[in-house]
């Protein structure tokens, strides 16, 4: 059973940084697509970012909001995926969501197979 367990979130004044952490088991990260979706109080879900499976080069794609603030990578040896969030904005607050599918480079959600339960973050003004 596939299980993807977020952590890292909490409250930041805008400036700051979280570093958002995805622990995964019974899937091995470099072998599937990972991504980081978000969702704010009344809005849709949306993609961050995502990472490719290590055999097509571990390419990545972001949110063009994010591009040169947020970093994905991960760490083959933890099975873990992270979100480097720097320079945080009031409108990044979002619940973050950690995921996983089978597919190269999508941002569509309903192309990832296997969820978190997400994490709050909360950038004050």
């Amino acid at each position: 059973q596939v299980q993807l367990v977020e952590s890292g979130g909490g409250l930041v004044h805008a400036g700051g940084s979280l570093r958002l952490s995805c622990a995964a088991s019974g899937r091995t990260v470099s072998n599937y697509l990972m991504g980081w979706f978000r969702q704010a109080p009344g809005k849709e879900r949306e993609f961050v970012a995502a990472i490719n499976w290590s055999g097509s080069g571990s390419s990545t794609k972001y949110l063009d909001s994010v591009k040169g603030r947020f970093t994905i990578s991960r760490d083959n040896a933890k099975n873990t995926v992270y979100l480097q969030m720097n320079s945080l904005k009031p409108e990044d607050t979002a619940v973050y969501y950690c995921a996983s599918g089978p597919f190269l480079g999508t941002v569509i959600s309903d192309h990832y197979d296997y969820w978190g339960q997400g994490t709050q973050v909360t950038v004050s003004s």
